[in-house]
C-alpha cells in the first residue's frame, strides 16, 4: 500500500462536463475511485482512462450499496481522504458517508444549516443582514394565517430543496387553498413574501483554510421560476466586474457556513426599487448546467485543475484577470421560429461564439432545446450576440 491519497468521486459521469474533475486529480497524484450506478460501458473514454477503479452499484439511493463501495475501496486502497459529487443531489449522501468513514468536509450535523432555507436564514440573520419574511408552515390553517401577514403574492418552496422545483407563486387565498390539493405532505413546506427583484449570485472556490481564492458573479435574464412559467428563452452571464456589495456580502457568508476546500453558489435578490442586495441562499456546490465551463471561458484558466491543486497543495495558481463577459444563451424551438441558423451565427459571430450544445431533455424546459455559450470583452457587444441568437423569424 502505497501514500497516494484516495479520492472517491459520486456519481462522476454526471453531469457530463464534471468528468475533467477526475483527470485533473489524478495528474495531481490522488488514487480516483467512482461509485455510481451507471454501466461501465456507458462511461466516457475520459472516465475510463482517468479512474483507477469503478465501482457500480444497482441502486445510489440505497445507502448500505454505496456504503459497502465505500468499505471496499477503503479495504483494498486504505483510508479515504476525499469523498465528493460537486452535486446537490448527493450532498447529504456525501455527508453521511464523510461521517461514517471519517473524512473531512461537511457532516451530517452540517446539513440544516446548508441545505434548509430555515437554517440559512438563521446565518443570515447572525450576520446582521436583512433576509425575506417568512417561515416555515404546518397546515393550511397555519399557511392561510401567515399568507394574510405576508400580504400576496408570497413564495411557497421546499425547506430543503434546490432551484425552482415544487415553488410556487401564490397569488391568493383561493390560490393557496388549491395548492393544498397538490402539495406533497411529507414534504416541509416554507412561505416567504415575494420580492420583486433580479437573482444575482456570488460563486468560487474557497481554500482549506477557508479562504476564497476564486470568485465569479451571474446576472439572470430572468427567474428560473419566471422561465418555467413563460416557457421562454432565457440567457445569463459572467460579467469582467463585480460590484463590490455582493463581493463583501459574499466574503461574510461564505466565512460564517465555514465553507472549506469546496466550490460555493450563494444567491441573492437585488430589489428592483432600491437596488438592495438580500441573501436568498447558499448551495455549496458549483453552479449548475454549464457554468462552471463559463469560469473557465470568461478567464482562460481551468477551475478543474485549480480545484484539484488546492485540495492537493491548498493553492489556486491561476492568474484571474477577468478578460471577457461570458454568457450562455438558450433556445427552444418548440415555442419559437428563428431567424439566423447556427450556420449564419457562426459567421455572425464568429470566435465569440465558443460552442453549442444539445441539451438533456430534463433540463430543456429550463436551459432550453440548445445552448449557445459565447464570450467577448465588450458588454455591448455581448448583449448584440444574445439578440442575435434570440431574433425571431
Amino acid at each position: 500500500m502505497t501514500n497516494q491519497k484516495n479520492f472517491i468521486l459520486i456519481s462522476p459521469h454526471f453531469p457530463d462536463n464534471f468528468a475533467p474533475f477526475a483527470q485533473r486529480l489524478k495528474e495531481q497524484g490522488f488514487r480516483t475511485l467512482g461509485i455510481a450506478d451507471a454501466p461501465y460501458e456507458q462511461l466516457s473514454q475520459s472516465l475510463k482512462e482517468n479512474l483507477v477503479e469503478y465501482y457500480r452499484v444497482d441502486q445510489m439511493e440505497d445507502y448500505q450499496q454505496v456504503y459497502r463501495a465505500v468499505a471496499y475501496f477503503a479495504y483494498k486502497y486504505g483510508k479515504i481522504d476525499r469523498i465528493e459529487s460537486h452535486n446537490e443531489h448527493w450532498l447529504s449522501l456525501d455527508a453521511r458517508l464523510r461521517t461514517d468513514f471519517n473524512i473531512p468536509g461537511y457532516q451530517i450535523e452540517d446539513l440544516p444549516k446548508i441545505q434548509t432555507k430555515s437554517g440559512m436564514k438563521e446565518i443570515f440573520r447572525s450576520l446582521g443582514l436583512t433576509v425575506a419574511k417568512g417561515r416555515v408552515f404546518t397546515d393550511q390553517a397555519d399557511a392561510l394565517a401567515l399568507a394574510k401577514e405576508l400580504n400576496y403574492p408570497v413564495i411557497i418552496k421546499p425547506n430543503r430543496g434546490v432551484g425552482a422545483s415544487d415553488t410556487y407563486k401564490i397569488h391568493s387565498e383561493e390560490e393557496l387553498k388549491t395548492f393544498f390539493t397538490y402539495y406533497q405532505p411529507d414534504v416541509t413546506y416554507i412561505m416567504e413574501e415575494f420580492i420583486l427583484g433580479d437573482i444575482v449570485t456570488f460563486d468560487g472556490i474557497a481554500d482549506q483554510d477557508g479562504k476564497v481564492v476564486f470568485y465569479s458573479t451571474l446576472n439572470y435574464s430572468e427567474a428560473v421560476l419566471d422561465t418555467l412559467e413563460k416557457n421562454d428563452d432565457m440567457f445569463y452571464y459572467i460579467p469582467r466586474e463585480i460590484p463590490e456589495d455582493i463581493y463583501q456580502m459574499g466574503m461574510n457568508i461564505v466565512k460564517a457556513f465555514e465553507v472549506k476546500e469546496r466550490f460555493f453558489h450563494l444567491e441573492f435578490f437585488r430589489t428592483k426599487k432600491e437596488g438592495r442586495l438580500i441573501p436568498l441562499e447558499v448551495n455549496m456546490r458549483p453552479p449548475g448546467g454549464l457554468t462552471i465551463d463559463m469560469f473557465n471561458y470568461a478567464n482562460d484558466i481551468d477551475v478543474f485543475q485549480e480545484y484539484a491543486n488546492v485540495v492537493a497543495h491548498n493553492q489556486f495558481v491561476a492568474d484571474v484577470t477577468r478578460p471577457y463577459h461570458c454568457a450562455y444563451v438558450s433556445r427552444k424551438y418548440g415555442q419559437h421560429r428563428y431567424q439566423y441558423t447556427n450556420a449564419e451565427l457562426k459567421e455572425k459571430i464568429g470566435m465569440g461564439l465558443i460552442s453549442i450544445q444539445t441539451i438533456p431533455g430534463i433540463f430543456a424546459q429550463i436551459m432550453g432545446d440548445e445552448g449557445y455559450l459565447i464570450r467577448t470583452p465588450s458588454k455591448t457587444q455581448l448583449f448584440e450576440f444574445i439578440q442575435l441568437i434570440h431574433q425571431r423569424a
